[in-house]
């Protein structure tokens, strides 16, 4: 690394003229430009300037060292405009990790974006396990629920309610609840194992489920297919099912209660000096989800 100091040092004598101006430039008195000459000369075994009390002049083989020298410089100094443009214009590839439920919702918060910085890629990958930010070189993640200590950095973009849906032939023959305690008997769905579930009313208190899905998923998606299809209600993800409770394919049961909800979490590998490409993707999920129905904006930052 010494090397490349005292090879950047020599280029700046060459090109101002003089060790007082090159010091100048450096920030260095001009004994110490003087000092780190010497040792380069020392170390290569040649003399690059001869040196006088009016001016230096380059020798031979310093002409052509100073050549090598200029061209590092000029590289080092192109690396760091590209940092700089990394730091304040969206470009290369952006790998984000998702959730599989949350991956339909990547080309509408995202694709007006991307559509404005053409000289940015995407890569989506998709998967429920976590993926190990670093090893994967992953941008940012996209994480519900509690976090585990990672080490990583966090930021809340939001947090989604659960919305309990049922389809409008289930309710057609069951009836429409007005309590939680009507739907004990159900045939329910939801992830494997058993539902612990809370939920609040502002009159009626709180109601607490404890529940064994008969149909059972480790896929949202296909928890909300079987729901639309009649088979139970189901607890489901507002952001998801916004569009068919809409539509009238699925009836929201129970819209008094409030049935709790999950915090959605953007994770980067570090917190400082993001590159634009990770701000401005954070930004536009922040925003995309913020309109959403059921989706609460995020009030503080992530412990």
């Amino acid at each position: 690394m010494d090397d490349f100091k005292r090879m950047a040092i020599f280029a700046q004598v060459v090109e101002r003229g003089s060790m007082s101006a090159a010091a100048r430039v450096l920030g260095m008195s001009p004994s110490a430009v003087s000092q780190q000459l010497r040792q380069l000369e020392r170390a290569g075994g040649v003399t690059l300037l001869h040196r006088t009390t009016r001016q230096l002049t380059l020798t031979d083989a310093g002409s052509r060292f100073y050549a090598q020298c200029a061209a590092m410089c000029a590289a080092a100094a192109q690396a760091r405009a590209e940092l700089e443009a990394e730091r304040e214009q969206p470009g290369g590839e952006l790998r984000i990790a998702a959730p599989v439920g949350f991956a339909r919702h990547i080309a509408p918060a995202l694709g007006q974006w991307l559509a404005g910085h053409p000289a940015l890629r995407l890569l989506l990958l998709v998967d429920d396990a976590p993926i190990d930010l670093v090893q994967g070189r992953i941008d940012l993640a996209i994480r519900f629920g509690d976090l585990r200590d990672s080490g990583w950095a966090a930021r809340r973009l939001g947090r989604m309610a659960w919305w309990l849906c049922a389809a409008p032939q289930w309710v057609a023959q069951h009836g429409a609840p007005t309590h939680p305690a009507q739907l004990a008997g159900a045939r329910w769905l939801g992830m494997s194992g058993r539902l612990d579930w809370e939920c609040r009313h502002p009159d009626a208190g709180v109601h607490h489920w404890q529940l064994q899905p008969q149909v059972a998923s480790n896929n949202h998606w296909s928890l909300q297919q079987m729901c639309e299809a009649g088979l139970g209600p189901a607890l489901l993800a507002a952001m998801d099912v916004s569009d068919a409770v809409q539509q009238g394919r699925l009836l929201r049961l129970l819209p008094q209660w409030t049935l709790g909800g999950l915090d959605i979490w953007a994770m980067t590998p570090q917190r400082d000096a993001q590159p634009a490409k990770v701000r401005q993707a954070i930004a536009a999920l922040q925003a995309y989800l913020a309109q959403l129905p059921g989706v609460q904006a995020p009030s503080g930052p992530a412990p």
